[in-house]
This record gives structure tokens, sequence and C-alpha cells, in this order.
């Protein structure tokens, strides 16, 4: 009767992983719900306007998260000269006076001296209280991704994948086992079949059901960053739109991308 036991630890492996399938999938339902509600909402109190502008900071958070506001922010000062960027990967502080909150966050983070590395700044400026700000209203917006939401569908669809071969090692297993009891091995493998089917139907039901999330941009944010990739290049704001969206891979300028690449040597200080 051991292959009870090995049908017991597969019937295991599919239900935890079915069950957190399944609430992953019903809290994600229930966001969408949220997102669509608030997307409406923000609609209806702008419906004198044609279409929602994302900000240069919307859009690249919805693109990349707190990081990529930190390094459309740096490239923007370095662009109009109130910050430099060294290609050998220093943050140089010119104008002290940062114009909105986000930059300010940004100088803050350069620290007292005026100068510091670029990567450490980029680190403390996307986790400074602005950005979370920004993130929080997003959210409210209906824009955003609530934090850990893409996540755990993703895991949850992973854990599944993994229990399918789970499933069919322990049903081999027990295949390969003597079975004393003059139980048939077709009925045993017919055991084996069940929570088998039951994890691949959970992932079919998700492929088609379950809403595949972007890292943080909700559905009505991937809508407006579609919208504003769509538009015609050639200006300064487009440059900048490209970075927040793209991020740093869509700095043309040599010098400038050398600041946010560069890496020390090894027995540099």
């Amino acid at each position: 009767m051991f292959w009870v036991l090995l049908l017991l630890l597969a019937w295991a492996f599919a239900g935890t992983a079915c069950t957190r399938l399944c609430l992953a999938a019903v809290r994600a339902t229930a966001l969408d719900t949220d997102a669509a509600t608030a997307d409406q909402a923000h609609k209806h109190r702008h419906e004198h306007r044609h279409e929602h502008e994302l900000t240069l900071y919307e859009a690249a958070f919805l693109s990349g998260g707190p990081a990529r506001v930190a390094d459309v922010t740096l490239v923007s000062m370095a662009r109009q000269r109130r910050l430099l960027l060294a290609h050998t990967g220093w943050a140089t502080v010119v104008d002290p006076r940062g114009r909105d909150e986000i930059e300010q966050s940004v100088i803050g983070a350069i620290g007292p001296e005026g100068q510091s590395r670029i990567a450490p700044v980029r680190t403390r400026a996307a986790g400074a209280e602005a950005v979370r700000r920004l993130a929080d209203r997003l959210v409210r917006a209906g824009l955003a991704v609530p934090d850990g939401a893409a996540a755990t569908v993703g895991a949850a669809v992973r854990q599944v994948r993994a229990a399918v071969p789970a499933v069919v090692v322990l049903g081999l297993t027990a295949l390969l086992l003597p079975i004393q009891t003059g139980t048939p091995r077709l009925l045993v493998g017919l055991w084996f079949a069940l929570p088998l089917i039951l994890s691949l139907s959970c992932l079919a039901i998700a492929r088609f059901e379950v809403h595949p999330y972007a890292r943080w941009a909700s559905p009505a944010g991937q809508r407006l960053l579609g919208a504003l990739v769509r538009r015609p290049a050639g200006d300064e704001r487009s440059f900048l739109t490209s970075v927040a969206v793209r991020g740093i891979r869509a700095i043309g300028e040599p010098q400038l991308r050398a600041a946010f690449t560069h890496r020390d040597q090894p027995w540099r200080e």
C-alpha cells in the first residue's frame, strides 16, 4: 500500500498548487474590477479631455517601476545641465533646487556633499517617499498594479507547473513498485491521472481566464502607455518619454549611457 502514500503526496502537490492559483485568480479578478471602476471614475472626472495624458514620472513608473522613475529624473536633470552625470559613474549636483518632489528626492539621495556614485543614488531615489506617493496615486487611479499582485499570480502558475512533473514522477514511482495487494497497475495509474488532470486543467484555465498582468501597469495603464508610445517622436519630451518607457537602453548619447553602465574595476575604490 506504499503507492497510496505516494498518491496522497501527489494530491497534496496538485491540490495545494491549484488552490493557490484559484485564490490568486479570485484576487486578480477583484483587482481587475476595482481597476476598471477606478478607471471609469477617473475618465468621468476628466470627461472634458480626450484622454488622460500620463506625466513623465507616471509613464516611467508604469513601464519600469520606482527604479525607472529615478533613471528618467536623473536623465532629465542631466539634459537640463542641472546635474552632471560623468561617464565614470558619478553624479554631481549643479543646481541644488529641485523643481518637484521627485527631483528633490534625487538631490537628497546624492547627499549634502553634492556628489555621489550613480548606482546608490538610483537605489535611494527609487525608495524615496515621493516615489511611493506616486505609486499610491497610480494604484488609486486604477493605472498601476498593487504591489505583489502580478508576482502572486505568476508564482501560483509556476507552482502548478512544478506540480505536474512531480505528480508524473510519483505516479511512475508507484507503478514501478511491487504491488502486493493485487490492485491492477492500470487502476493505480488512473488514480494518479486524477491529480495530473486537475493540474493540467488549472493551467489551461489560467491561460485563458487569468489576466496577464504587466509588472507595474494595470490594463488601463497599459492602454495609456500604448497611446503614449504611438505618438510621433523628435523633441526633448519624446526623448525623455522614450527613456521612461524603454529605460536607459533608449539613451543614444554615449557619454550619458556610460554614466549608467559604468562599473568600477575590482582594484578601484
